[in-house]
């Protein structure tokens, strides 16, 4: 069961740093249906943080529910951000259990700003559990749903050096096609990421791939290779 008072000490802490003038702004911007309160993103991270520290949670499945009662119960934008950040707590730091809960929020949230949140929490899970990531992740790129494809095409941001190339290409070929927007910018972003470390390989993937590759994923992709 989720700790009442580390929720409400979220809740109210957001509601207290709410900016009325930008919360308009905000709320077009990402195009929701969900009111904003206006907190920048660093600032939900700080209370976050903070509440966490004062009130943590005493077991994986304290945070869980934490986590699951702040996402489905949220009345704003940033409660959904503070339910994402709750999950970058030590205590769920490479916990496969932690998975079900990133699938829900990525078919839920259905958008960019909440689907990208949990990136690196899915990078952090590959590189800690590949024997059962790397097929999750293969099995995503092919999902009816074109955001659980895309978390599978961006699972590697920042992971550099320990990418796994031969993932990265089975994760963004069966999507060359796809015309998406945010399916053709995750390709692009996920190797403009990785060309900073293997420049070579990127431009080899470009090349095989010259006629499937769209122009936006293309352009992404070598954008930094001089």
């Amino acid at each position: 069961m989720a700790n009442p008072e580390l929720l409400s000490a979220i809740r109210s802490r957001l509601r207290q740093a709410a900016d009325p003038a930008r919360a308009a702004g905000a709320q077009a911007y990402l195009k929701s249906e969900m009111p904003s309160l206006g907190v920048r993103v660093p600032e939900v991270r700080r209370i976050v943080k903070a509440a966490a520290k004062e009130l943590p949670p005493g077991s994986l499945q304290e945070l869980q529910s934490a986590v699951l009662e702040l996402w489905r119960g949220a009345g704003c934008r940033e409660e959904r951000y503070a339910a994402i950040d709750l999950t970058g707590l030590r205590l769920a730091a490479g916990e496969l259990g932690m998975l079900p809960l990133y699938e829900e929020i990525i078919r839920s949230g259905a958008w960019w700003d909440l689907v990208d949140g949990v990136s690196h929490r899915l990078c952090g899970l590959l590189q800690t559990h590949r024997e059962d990531m790397s097929p999750t992740l293969i099995r995503w790129s092919t999902d009816a749903d074109f955001w659980i494809r895309r978390a599978a095409i961006t699972a590697q941001l920042g992971a550099k050096s320990a990418t796994d190339p031969v993932l990265l290409a089975a994760v963004i070929e069966p999507n060359l096609a796809d015309p998406e927007f945010f399916i053709r910018k995750a390709i692009g972003w996920a190797l403009r990421d990785y060309a900073a470390t293997d420049p070579g390989w990127v431009r080899g993937f470009a090349a095989r791939h010259s006629e499937a590759l769209s122009p936006l994923s293309r352009r992404e992709a070598l954008r930094k290779i001089s």
